[in-house]
């Protein structure tokens, strides 16, 4: 059963040009904030293993840009029904098992569209949902 009546979801590739050099690319991400849009919590956790691994930010100003991302956000918990689901579809797809957790998470909180940079533009999954690269023209 859906959580939200959000019709996107964000993948963390996605929200992570909002701390990049790419004018463009971060604009792409805000405009997508704008709609309220749906994460998970696996979302977050890999936002900031990025932030802290790769960007070499602290954890005071990680915790201020997820509290950004947070207020902006929709975030729906991981569940074993997401784990569960996550793996079904990373078999039946032929996807990476966290890529695969990110689908579930999407397909079950409701939403239509996966915004992704990483998985298949155009895929459908599930029925219903639908992977779409934002930043293709």
């Amino acid at each position: 059963m859906p959580v939200t009546n959000s019709s996107c979801f964000l993948d963390s590739n996605v929200l992570l040009y909002l701390l990049s050099g790419d004018a463009a690319k971060a604009d792409r991400v805000e405009q997508l904030l704008k709609t309220r849009p749906v994460i998970s919590v696996q979302v977050l956790n890999e936002v900031t293993h990025v932030c802290r691994r790769k960007l070499g930010m602290g954890w005071q100003e990680i915790a201020g840009f997820l509290e950004l991302v947070r207020r902006l956000c929709k975030v729906v918990p991981l569940t074993e029904a997401i784990h569960d689901q996550g793996r079904v579809m990373a078999e039946r797809h032929r996807m990476a098992f966290y890529d695969a957790c990110i689908a579930a998470a999407a397909a079950m909180a409701g939403c239509q569209t996966l915004y992704s940079e990483d998985m298949n533009d155009g895929q459908a999954l599930e029925g219903s949902l639908t992977i779409r690269n934002p930043f293709r023209a």
